[in-house]
């Protein structure tokens, strides 16, 4: 049993989506277990949530009946076990028995990427990446609070920064174009972010493009020109000058 978050709410028993309703109990009282999944969520917090204006035991026979509905709904895609457990007197996502979050599997992929990036395994930690990249199918589908919304951009500059470090395993390695393409990819989705356009200028200057390169200088500065009205960082202009003036040496 799936959980995902990104992109849109969706639960996926066996590959398959399961049919729940939009915006229902069953998908609020989902998503904050699987936003709280390492520490769960206690009980009072779940009945403030779900049932604000009932009695505390009609809303936990609620809540109960909630759970058995999930368990029901899902449960034999876990062998009968329940996708919701109650430890300590907190709420919790049975990842024991099979539930898994797609934030938190994205998450996965990135720590290994970056542990086989560190360990020198460039072509390992690229697969990683990718899976990662995969599992980003859009930003956090719920931010009703600031705490969901610090999350929801906590994982967009994690999927950003993927882009990033995709760019430069590929560019260590010397594949110029994958190089490239990642920090255009990157760009797109972030205009403002000079180390894309700084990876831009290297690798055009490396596939024999210098103007090219020396365009995407005056492009980013017009970006941040137009945005918010700066220069740019010292690192991009001193990158600028060493490609106008000697550019054997990027």
């Amino acid at each position: 049993m799936l959980i995902c978050l990104l992109g849109s709410f969706r639960v996926l028993k066996n590959g398959r989506q399961v049919d729940i309703r939009p915006g229902g109990k069953v998908e609020a009282l989902l998503t904050q277990l699987a936003l709280r999944s390492t520490d769960g969520v206690r009980r009072d917090e779940i009945l403030e949530l779900l049932w604000p204006s009932s009695d505390a035991q009609l809303a936990t026979r609620s809540l109960n009946t909630l759970v058995y509905t999930v368990h029901r709904t899902v449960g034999d895609a876990l062998e009968g076990a329940s996708p919701i457990i109650k430890v300590s007197g907190r709420y919790r996502l049975n990842s024991g028995s099979g539930v898994a979050v797609d934030t938190l599997r994205f998450e996965a992929a990135v720590d290994e990427g970056d542990r086989f990036a560190r360990s020198g395994e460039a072509l390992s930690a690229l697969d990683e990446y990718e899976r990662a990249i995969r599992l980003y199918t859009g930003d956090l589908a719920v931010a009703t609070d600031v705490s969901q919304i610090l999350e929801r951009e906590r994982l967009r500059a994690r999927y950003l920064s993927l882009w990033s470090r995709r760019a430069d395993q590929y560019f260590s390695s010397g594949n110029y174009s994958g190089a490239l393409s990642s920090a255009l990819v990157l760009m797109e989705k972030d205009p403002c972010r000079e180390d894309a356009h700084r990876m831009a200028m290297r690798c055009y200057v490396r596939l024999a493009m210098r103007a090219q390169a020396l365009r995407q200088y005056r492009l980013c500065c017009s970006i941040l020109a137009l945005e918010f009205q700066v220069e740019p960082e010292p690192s991009t202009v001193e990158l600028f000058e060493l490609i106008r003036n000697s550019p054997a040496e990027v």
